[in-house]
């Protein structure tokens, strides 16, 4: 009873600092459009789109308002219970399930199934997306400091195993949804058992999950969209900018037929 009284105990300082984080991984999004039409280099194949947003920013609300919402806090403890009825005991396959979609991307590589990236380019992708998303779990457990369920430690908010995890399903899921949407799928299946193997081992609570997998997910949208600027500003690579089929294509208009730019996701 005494860890569920003090993990509902957070103060408005800490809440402030949070939504202050947040809106600063949406900034860098905001940059990377910008910089994606100044740039030289062929357009990323994931192109800035508001509506990429909405599934992270949706995950990333919940959390923050499970922070507070008494409801949400009581929703948190009845997973709990209901989990723990069912636990015969502890698995870690959470500590290593974590890296397996974004291990895959290399595997599926390896066999002789291409990416939509070079070896180099996917690695700087991959690697400013884990800077941007442990940079922002890291900074949130210290500004948050949740108890965890079992009372061990106070840097529960949000989960580091599911960011880890939704992160690389995410670049999976870019990376080889051309070539089958299978591959994503089974990504973000495995990242979705490592959050619920992370309530089901009594370290986070469902709040901690949802917004570890929306800071994940964003991290790498975020990744590919400022790849361009990477790309030319420290790697010094150059290109004529040519709009491909993929990013140019016709439109039907109330007007008329005319040429607009999609926007994946």
């Amino acid at each position: 009873m005494n860890h569920f009284k003090n993990y509902l105990s957070f103060s408005p300082y800490k809440l402030r600092s949070i939504l202050i984080l947040i809106i600063l991984l949406y900034t860098i999004g905001s940059f990377a459009q910008q910089s994606g039409k100044d740039s030289t280099i062929t357009p990323d194949p994931l192109r800035f789109s508001y509506k990429a947003l909405i599934i992270p920013t949706v995950l990333i609300g919940y959390g923050t308002i499970g922070i507070e919402s008494d409801q949400l806090k009581l929703f948190n403890t009845e997973i709990r219970e209901e989990v723990k009825e069912n636990i015969d005991q502890q698995l870690t396959i959470d500590d290593f399930s974590q890296y397996a979609p974004a291990l895959s991307v290399y595997g599926l590589n390896a066999l002789g199934i291409k990416g939509k990236h070079n070896f180099k380019d996917r690695t700087v992708i991959l690697a400013t997306s884990y800077l941007i998303m442990a940079t922002s779990v890291v900074g949130l457990k210290k500004i948050t400091r949740v108890e965890r369920p079992d009372g061990s430690s106070r840097d529960s908010w949000p989960s580091g195993h599911t960011a880890t995890a939704f992160m690389g399903a995410e670049f999976l899921w870019q990376e080889y949804k051309d070539v089958s949407i299978w591959y994503g799928i089974t990504g973000y299946a495995i990242a979705a058992g490592t959050g619920a193997f992370r309530i089901y081992n009594d370290r986070h609570w469902f709040t901690d999950v949802a917004a570890g997998a929306g800071i994940g997910i964003l991290s790498t949208k975020i990744a590919y969209w400022i790849n361009p600027f990477i790309q030319e500003k420290v790697f010094g690579k150059k290109r004529t900018e040519n709009l491909s089929k993929a990013s140019l294509m016709p439109f039907h208009t109330s007007e008329g037929t005319g040429l607009g730019m999609v926007f994946q996701f």
